[in-house]
This record gives structure tokens, C-alpha cells and sequence, in this order.
């Protein structure tokens, strides 16, 4: 079985800088057919695959869903895009396309944010805990007396 080993943030900014080219606008091939968000732009696995041959539970946004809709058939449109809990699925109900991607570009903007500063603290944390106990203030090994 597949697993999709893209880099969460990386997809996310792929994704942000799609939404911001106008990739959800109407396709010429299909001018009825309104694209759906993350199915319809290289974030998805399956983009442009007839077959839609790997599972979503393998996809990189999955980690996104909450458990109790990883079950559904599209999970990554359960994934909630704002602070109110709604997901693309809810915002389809009483949204227009351009509102859901307004919502999107801020949930993207936000989450993308959220990231890049908790691996910020992350390797700050690393850098500090592998330094080496007996270092001075000036970032020099100092000298043990016994």
C-alpha cells in the first residue's frame, strides 16, 4: 500500500499558493462542474487519476481529519477550516464557492503559521537540550574540577 510521504507544511503551501492562483476557478473542459477543494488540486493524491487508486487514509491530510470522519469517503472534507468546527462539507451548505475559499485561504494562512512556529520550538528545543551540560556563558566547554 502507498503512503504519502510529502511534508504536511509543504503540501499546505502548495496548496495556499494553488487557492491563490485561481486553481479552483471553472474549467474550461468542464464549465458546470464546480472543483472541490483538495480533490481537485495537486494536494490531492489522486489528482487527475481516472482510477483514484489509493486509499485517502494514506494521504498526508489525514492526519487532519478528525478521528471519528476518517471512516467517510472523502475525509479531507471533514476537516475543520475555522474556529467554529465547520468543514468544507458544512460550508458547501450555505457558502458560495468564493466564501469556502476565503475560508480556506485563512484556515491555510493560519494552520501553515501554526506550523512553521512549532518546528521552530521544536529545533530550539533540540539545539538546547543536545548542548552539552558543562558549557559557560560564552558557549565554551568549561573546565570540570575534581
Amino acid at each position: 500500500m502507498y503512503k504519502d510521504e510529502r511534508d504536511l507544511l509543504d503540501v499546505l503551501n502548495s496548496e495556499l499558493a494553488f487557492l491563490e492562483k485561481g486553481g479552483y476557478g471553472r474549467s474550461p473542459r468542464e464549465p458546470w462542474s464546480q472543483p472541490l477543494i483538495f480533490e481537485d488540486s495537486p494536494t490531492c493524491m489522486n489528482y487527475d487519476s481516472k482510477d483514484r487508486t489509493e486509499p485517502c487514509s494514506a494521504c498526508v491530510l489525514f492526519q487532519l481529519v478528525p478521528p471519528q470522519f476518517r471512516g467517510k469517503q472523502l475525509p479531507c472534507r471533514h476537516i475543520s477550516v475555522n474556529a467554529e468546527g465547520e468543514t468544507l462539507n458544512s460550508l458547501g451548505r450555505h457558502c458560495d464557492q468564493f466564501e469556502i475559499e476565503g475560508v480556506l485561504g485563512k484556515w491555510l494562512r493560519t494552520t501553515i503559521a501554526a506550523l512553521e512556529d512549532a518546528r521552530k520550538t521544536s529545533r530550539a528545543e533540540l539545539k538546547t537540550s543536545s548542548a552539552p551540560s558543562d558549557v559557560g556563558e560564552t558557549g565554551e566547554l568549561t573546565c570540570l574540577a575534581f
